[in-house]
């Protein structure tokens, strides 16, 4: 079947305390979102990549891959007002694909194990997205009314969320309504079941400082590097 992914990198720096965006940090001396890429070329290179990112954000995207020599093929486009608009641009770019997964760029540390098994789902089942069972305690409420809840009933959900192409392209038919914080939020509300597979503990998404430093630590360990 032929693959097809979606790389959404709409993020700014503003809560990474960087004038950079969260993307174009480096990580391990090259720049986030070149690790994503890689993570998905490596599992399959003749899979069609699309990276979303703002306008502003192009030219310094080809600049970075021009000063980095990174020539893995790649279709660029610019995102939306909200993540289902920059989503939905992304899908006008997917041609003839019969899966077609959606990453967040800032997700770095997906594992190949993690992507075989949403795609095989996918395959399989339709719709697939990677989850990691809460392992804390969890309430629910307000900080002022909260009521203890069973964490095994409640999981974290990552990316890449992976869905046959007819379902996802005819759930971006919908308008957009709050209640879409996800892609599987999305294909749901379009009646599309979404069946969950384990995701991976260093799927983590980049959004704070800390997240850079334990980003580079999980590089470390999966590599076998000396710390």
């Amino acid at each position: 079947m032929k693959r097809g992914c979606i790389i959404v990198a709409g993020g700014n720096g503003s809560r990474m305390e960087s004038d950079l965006p969260k993307q174009f940090l480096l990580l391990d001396g090259l720049p986030v979102l070149m690790h994503t890429i890689l993570n998905f070329h490596n599992f399959d290179a003749a899979m069609q990549l699309v990276v979303v990112l703002p306008t502003d954000q192009i030219q310094g995207w080809e600049a970075l891959c021009q000063k980095y020599h990174f020539d893995i093929p790649h279709q660029l486009t610019t995102g939306g007002e909200t993540r289902f608009l920059s989503v939905k641009n992304g899908l006008a770019m997917v041609s003839q694909c019969d899966l077609i997964a959606v990453h967040d760029g800032v997700r770095p540390l997906v594992s190949r194990e993690t992507v075989i098994r949403c795609f095989e789902t996918a395959e399989l089942k339709g719709a697939a997205i990677p989850v990691l069972q809460a392992n804390e305690s969890v309430r629910q409420g307000t900080m002022d009314d909260s009521v203890p809840v069973d964490r095994s009933q409640y999981f974290m959900v990552q990316t890449p969320q992976v869905f046959k192409a007819s379902h996802i392209l005819e759930s971006y038919n919908q308008p957009w309504i709050p209640e879409f914080t996800d892609d599987a939020s999305v294909v749901e509300h379009a009646g599309v079941k979404v069946h969950l597979v384990t995701g991976n503990r260093e799927n983590i998404k980049i959004t704070f400082p800390e997240d850079l430093q334990i980003a580079e630590l999980f590089l470390k360990l999966r590599f076998n590097l000396k710390i």
